[in-house]
């Protein structure tokens, strides 16, 4: 089987400064990793490296098309890339606002998605985004109330919705629970937990909370000063730890 998405050396200064450093990994299709580590540590700017938000300083980053090509992020011209951003990869980010359009209704965020890779049949897009709406537990009857007027949790299940309407294969998360409730994160992570399962996507989940790692992923990078320290099973490097810096924050989490 071919990765899904192959990093090599990923490195990304600011100045003299590197965020993230030789990092290299292969995501295969169906795999959730998650990169972990304290404020600071890189995994922001890997995660906006490797979704083509931020270019990066020097490596690569190449994708397995659906037609079985592998193409290097760097390489793909602006169409292509965009339409790869609208089709196969989703990206939710920590504040949903960054994710939405605030302006318009719930229903046409997740229309304007479908409409974008060409779907022009009103009676459809209004359909599947009642569909999707449904799916992530958000009241038909709020269909069309502007975002502005959700909680955050249900923001951020709507993002999930628009991301997730045009079948992607990636989905790239930033935090996805991040200032959240607690009982509202539980939620919402068993939300993004069956959606993953049943829809068999990869998923690159960036955070700092293990139980979320723990509770999402299948393997784990942990991170320090933009290098990737330590990586594996992600029950396995919870369980045991080598790194000394993983150790001191599984221990952390114990000790709470």
């Amino acid at each position: 089987m071919k990765p899904l998405l192959s990093a090599q050396s990923v490195t990304r200064y600011y100045g003299d400064r590197a965020a993230c450093r030789d990092v290299s990994f292969d995501l295969y299709p169906g795999e959730v990793l998650a990169v972990v580590g304290e404020s600071g540590s890189g995994k922001t700017t890997l995660l906006r490296c490797l979704s083509g938000h931020l270019p990066a300083t020097s490596g690569t980053v190449a994708y397995t098309m659906r037609d079985g090509r592998r193409l290097a992020l760097d390489a793909m011209s602006e169409a292509e890339r965009r339409l790869l951003m609208r089709t196969d990869w989703g990206f939710v980010h920590q504040d949903a606002r960054d994710g939405l359009r605030m302006g318009v209704s719930a229903g046409a965020n997740v229309g304007e998605r479908m409409m974008a890779v060409g779907e022009r049949h009103y009676g459809r897009i209004r359909a599947t985004a009642a569909d999707w709406l449904k799916r992530v537990e958000i009241p038909e009857d709020r269909m069309d109330d502007n975002p502005w007027s959700y909680s955050g949790g249900m923001r951020q299940r709507l993002q999930i919705a628009r991301n997730l309407v045009t079948s992607p294969r990636l989905v790239f998360m930033d935090e996805p629970t991040g200032g959240l409730d607690v009982s509202v994160q539980a939620r919402l992570l068993d939300l993004i937990r069956g959606l993953v399962r049943r829809l068999d996507l990869a998923a690159i989940v960036v955070t700092h909370d293990l139980a979320v790692a723990r509770l999402l992923s299948s393997r784990m990078m942990v991170m320090q000063q933009g290098r990737v320290i330590e990586q594996g099973l992600t029950d396995q490097v919870l369980e045991d730890p080598q790194a000394p810096y993983t150790q001191l924050l599984v221990s952390s989490v114990l000790q709470v």
